[in-house]
């Protein structure tokens, strides 16, 4: 497949903090989902990619915690995904489309949302080119209901359906403070549940994890909302931002296949603050799973 048939369906504009204009010489993609049609309290997040890039100028290209730079990690940003407005099912069959794209080009795929939903048909891109993988869920909400208001598809019911499509017991969920009781009873039987705590079991679970590849999923909303105002779905008792610093670099090591970052909703982002932490949570992702760096 050429690079221009990879690449259809997105339109670029601002590029992110240090990205390049080769996509032949970059081993990972940054790609925009913005799509929040089943957002159940605030809309805007399809606006999150343009605001994440927006302010990523305001971030070094060096990372003192991972002791690297983005010019030693070459990657492309493609731009945002042209979506039907409306219709959901299409949206999701084009971003799977996309994003199995991405991945038989033998790259990997970063991606910015956009609400969770998202996350499902990239998940089911990786799947089936890592048949073996392992999902790892940061975020404030279970996101286990079998449906919402009678719909399936919905950014509350996203982890239900990755579950469904890759088994439960691969279904890793760190920080999760907020769900109906069934959310809870299904996740602390089925799935590797994690209540309100992300490092501590994380850095237990490397062993086993970095074993398998990996989709990690970070809603931004697992931090807390006194540093993450901005999102659809505030969560109060979260955790501070140096915690998702921490939990990248635990995984530095491991195999992360994909890894996508959701629910940045500028309409209600003070400052800009929420849109800046998740461009340095992105900055420290490229990082650390985007490819061989020179000066490592």
């Amino acid at each position: 497949m050429n690079n221009s048939a990879i690449l259809e369906g997105f339109t670029r504009g601002q590029g992110f903090l240090a990205s390049s204009d080769d996509f032949a010489g970059a081993r990972a993609v940054l790609a925009g989902i913005p799509f929040d049609a089943t957002t159940s309290f605030r809309p805007g997040t399809r606006w999150g990619p343009r605001a994440i890039r927006s302010v990523s100028e305001v971030l070094e290209e060096y990372s003192p915690y991972l002791q690297r730079e983005l010019t030693g990690v070459p990657f492309y940003d493609a731009g945002d995904l042209d979506l039907p407005p409306g219709r959901v099912e299409a949206s999701l069959e084009r971003m799977e489309a996309a994003a199995d794209a991405i991945f038989a080009a033998a790259r990997i795929p970063f991606f910015m949302g956009g609400e969770h939903l998202v996350s499902y048909p990239l998940i089911r891109a990786a799947y089936r080119h890592y048949p073996d993988l392992a999902v790892l869920h940061f975020d404030a909400h279970a996101d286990l209901r079998e449906d919402y208001l009678g719909e399936r598809f919905s950014h509350a019911t996203v982890m239900r359906l990755v579950a469904e499509e890759i088994g439960p017991d691969r279904l890793y969920q760190f920080g999760i403070r907020s769900g109906t009781w069934g959310e809870f009873a299904y996740g602390q039987e089925e799935t590797n549940f994690f209540m309100d705590v992300i490092t501590p079991p994380l850095a237990k679970l490397v062993p086993e994890l970095v074993r398998r590849p990996l989709y990690v999923t970070i809603d931004i909303d697992v931090v807390d909302p006194a540093f993450a105002p901005g999102t659809g779905t505030p969560e109060p008792g979260g955790c501070p931002p140096g915690e998702i610093f921490k939990a990248i670099q635990i995984l530095q090591g491991a195999n992360v296949v994909a890894f996508d970052l959701v629910e940045v909703c500028p309409a209600y982002d003070q400052s800009d603050i929420t849109a800046i932490l998740a461009a340095k949570i992105l900055r420290e992702a490229i990082l650390a799973w985007g490819g061989k760096n020179d000066q490592a």
